[in-house]
């Protein structure tokens, strides 16, 4: 599964990379250029790996789409109640990091001088909210509930973590860098197994990059969107293991603590048993109780 997981990766986002490269709309390094580069990144490839995930779970594996995250209901109060979290925390770790000294301010809502530029931070928190859903698709998703299947919870937390990271290498990051992708990535594993939905975690994934990337004219993930701050330029001014360096506030030790505490919360809530199908990822309830899945015919739970 980790494997596939890969090949679904680079033959979507990796492949129409390259693409966009050719177009010009993406340099050498990777890195989106102007407006038009950066929504073309954001869209193209990673529709494209929605389209070949949920294309595999449908039409080979042959399982329910509830069976990889995308039951439940309430689904857009869920993604958007999920997006505000991921704004939230956004905001307490750039907020830490401005209070210890590592940000200097430099103008308060820049972008709410320019339309324009208003309009393209609209664009872009549609943009984000599709890159990071399928992101989530995948990972947390479809690989997760596949490895659980067939090797249990624990396996399947560490090993797509471990693929999420791989694929989200960077040479010039430094080990906190590395070890915040991989927080980021079991924290989002905990939020999917105890609600038993992706819906949460994908507005979680897209409020998070969006804000990153818009809020402060700081980096997400070392890219740079070049747009005018929603809410305050901040320049570094601090230690790189404050500031997150080239890498944004993703790189930081704020960002570790912050990651490391949802991670206990989310451990600290499951207070119920959690059984697994072979189909997919299903929530348990009490003893006595019927698994909703179960009571569906979507197979027994083991």
């Amino acid at each position: 599964m980790p494997f596939l997981g890969i090949a679904f990766v680079a033959s979507t986002v990796i492949s129409l990379t390259a693409v966009l490269q050719y177009a010009g709309l993406v340099d050498a390094k990777e890195n989106p250029i102007g407006l038009i580069g950066f929504i073309s990144f954001l869209l193209f490839p990673f529709a494209a790996l929605g389209v070949v995930v949920l294309g595999w779970v449908c039409l080979v594996e042959r399982r329910p789409l509830a069976t990889i995250g995308l039951g439940g209901a309430h689904r857009t109060r869920t993604f958007l109640s999920g997006l505000l979290v991921g704004v939230g925390m956004v905001m307490a770790i750039v907020g830490g990091i401005w209070i210890a000294g590592g940000f200097h301010m430099a103008a308060f809502g820049r972008a709410f001088y320019s339309p324009i530029s208003l309009g393209s931070i609209a664009i872009l928190l549609v943009c984000f909210a599709l890159q990071s859903s399928m992101e989530e698709l995948l990972f947390r998703g479809w690989m997760l509930s596949a490895i659980t299947a067939k090797f249990g919870v624990v396996l399947a937390v560490v090993l797509s973590s471990l693929v999420f990271n791989l694929l989200h290498f960077d040479s010039r990051a430094n080990w906190i860098f590395v070890t915040n992708v991989f927080l980021f990535a079991v924290f989002a594993c905990c939020w999917v197994i105890r609600t038993g939905n992706v819906w949460d975690v994908m507005g979680w994934h897209g409020g998070w990059n969006w804000l990153l990337a818009v809020g402060f004219e700081l980096r997400v993930t070392a890219l740079d969107t070049h747009v005018p701050a929603l809410l305050v330029k901040l320049t570094p001014v601090g230690p790189d293991y404050l500031t997150g360096g080239i890498q944004g506030p993703e790189g930081s030790i704020l960002c570790t603590s912050a990651l490391t505490c949802g991670i206990a919360y989310h451990l600290a809530r499951a207070r119920r048993k959690w059984r697994y199908c072979p189909s997919g990822l299903e929530t348990s309830v009490p003893a006595g109780g019927v698994n909703s899945n179960m009571e569906a015919g979507t197979g027994p739970c083991v």
